[in-house]
């Protein structure tokens, strides 16, 4: 009997040892995660006020709704382009810059950045797709902007395509670079908002983006416009304004859906030949140009971002497309 109890007792003890070790095991690693994430939240904190001395200005800022729109105007050309970014691109002026390039020697280029993007001031006003719209063209009625091409990529194709129809009289052709179409599958998914905003405020978003290697490695840009951009998008990425953008995706798609381009209005799409990501993507856009009296759609090779390595290709198929458009005869 007494052998039965110590032998419990025995039992007994391990079993409290090997929990208390158990215990000691969880508790070091919670006390890790919490000096962890300590760790991130401290660094993103500092580095963020040491970027936010660095970031150069660039453009100009104009009033809108009693904020500041940030606009960076490129050349003297007496034809006006206006280029509008896709969502989450976080420094438009400076991620449009080679395309600018190749287009600025022809043409006044106006890249605009909306509240929220570039070196633009963040709003509580909803995104959707009529207060964008409408805080675009107020930001090119104070510069005296009135007669322009609307030249958009990605989810510009959206707001684009209701922008033309509000300010029929001021456009003159809308170009797409990938841009998005009202009726393309995925666009009504319920996304993570919460999820990205703890990323943004906990630095955990810097920390991964840093681990995911440098996105514009090959590309064109110089050293010092890659720096600007990536301290920018630091800033800009996940913010209440671009969150509360990605809130409204859903619903700005689907009120589009009602809206076509003006069958007068010239139409030219450059889209990604192999995007494997949305079923039918080309026919999509083929499908907004049928009815066009002057529509055209130019397929790519290259990733969503064709402007980063097809901006001379983009420069060249636009020219001669408003040339042809406006009768002007090619010159070989």
């Amino acid at each position: 009997m007494t052998q039965l109890v110590e032998k419990r007792t025995g039992n007994g003890t391990k079993i409290k040892k090997v929990r208390n070790l158990v215990l000691k095991i969880i508790g070091a690693i919670v006390i890790a995660i919490v000096l962890f994430l300590g760790i991130v939240y401290i660094t993103n904190v500092i580095s963020s006020h040491s970027e936010a001395k660095r970031i150069e200005p660039y453009g100009q800022l104009v009033s809108v709704d009693g904020k500041n729109m940030n606009v960076f105007i490129q050349g003297e050309g007496e034809e006006t382009v206006v280029l509008l970014p896709g969502y989450g691109t976080a420094a438009p002026a400076l991620d449009f810059k080679l395309l600018i390039d190749e287009l600025s020697p022809f043409y006044k280029v106006v890249a605009v950045e909306p509240f929220g993007y570039g070196l633009s001031d963040g709003t509580e006003k909803e995104r959707t797709t009529e207060n964008i719209v409408s805080e675009v063209h107020e930001a090119l009625q104070q510069l005296n902007i009135d007669r322009y091409t609307l030249m958009g990529h990605s989810i510009a194709g959206i707001y684009g395509i209701d922008y033309v129809n509000k300010y029929s009289d001021e456009v003159t052709a809308f170009v797409g670079i990938d841009s998005s179409v009202p009726t393309q599958p995925g666009m009504d998914a319920k996304l993570p908002i919460n999820t990205f905003a703890f990323l943004k405020k906990s630095g955990l978003l810097r920390l991964a983006t840093k681990l995911s290697g440098d996105s514009y490695a090959g590309l064109a840009f110089d050293d010092q416009t890659v720096e600007q951009m990536k301290m920018i998008s630091n800033k800009n990425m996940y913010t209440p304004t671009t969150l509360n953008e990605m809130e409204h995706i859903s619903s700005n798609f689907k009120e589009a859906q009602a809206l076509t381009f003006p069958k007068d209005l010239p139409l030219l799409l450059f889209v990604q030949a192999n995007n494997e990501g949305v079923e039918g993507w080309i026919p999509l856009h083929e499908g907004q140009i049928k009815d066009s009296v002057h529509g055209k759609v130019v397929t790519m090779d290259g990733s969503h971002y064709l402007h980063h390595t097809h901006f001379k290709e983009i420069a060249e198929n636009f020219r001669a497309f408003m040339k042809k458009v406006n009768g002007v005869p090619s010159i070989n």
